[in-house]
């Protein structure tokens, strides 16, 4: 059982990492806000600062994302990613497309970003070539079904990045102690997680930034070949 003590501890250090963040453009930060006043999960803070600060330090120049929304995570990334960089990312949902190629626009970002619109599990087998950095943030029930395809796409030395692991912290409890409409996604998450974990292939560093995010790099060459 955690004390209040240690929770306003963590919370004062929470807030501390987060003073320290350098921010985002002015753009981003109006993009960020609509949608957050309209009810569209953004990836939070404490996600975005680290991947600025894996684009910094691993300077890919083909991302692959895997659940656009409206497009803020995209854009982060163009904003952040090196000069001529490009974007491929994934989104279902017609509305939110739509919506995403409009803040494109307004990023000045629409020559550098590709948007499929369909199912990813669909789309992701028809994908050629290798992608330095694939950041993964769609429905988290699917992340295990998207995970092979993920693994061929993903260059030697690349990095995938996986949001919100944690599931509000349910992953880390019991599958019969969360609510039985969400035991489904608990499992499979769980699943997931002991995928990356046994594959020899990849290198997972687990960390609670924002709902909980896995960093994999792939240190073995695929087996399969594109």
């Amino acid at each position: 059982m955690i004390h209040s003590s240690e929770m306003e501890k963590e919370e004062r250090i929470l807030t501390f990492i987060e003073s320290m963040s350098a921010g985002n453009t002015v753009l981003l930060n109006e993009m960020e806000k609509k949608a957050l006043a309209e009810g569209i999960p953004i990836i939070r803070p404490q996600t975005q600062s680290l991947i600025r600060f894996l684009l910094a330090a691993e300077r890919p120049m083909r991302i692959l994302e895997v659940g656009t929304a409206t497009g803020f995570s995209a854009c982060l990334m163009h904003t952040y990613a090196p000069e001529g960089a490009k974007i491929v990312t994934i989104e279902r949902d017609q509305e939110r497309a739509k919506r995403a190629r409009e803040n494109f626009a307004l990023a000045g970002a629409a020559d550098d970003i590709t948007l499929l619109e369909g199912d990813a599990a669909e789309i992701l087998g028809t994908l050629k070539g290798r992608f330095d950095f694939i950041f993964m943030d769609a429905a988290k029930g699917q992340y295990i079904h998207f995970l092979p395809e993920v693994l061929r796409l993903l260059e030697l030395q690349g990095i995938l990045l996986t949001d919100n692991i944690f599931k509000g912290g349910e992953i880390l409890s019991s599958r019969f102690a969360v609510k039985r409409r969400d035991r489904t996604i608990h499992s499979r998450m769980r699943e997931y997680l002991e995928a990356l974990r046994n594959n020899e292939e990849m290198q997972t560093l687990l960390l609670q930034e924002g709902d909980g995010a896995a960093v994999s790099v792939r240190v073995k060459p695929a087996e399969d070949k594109i």
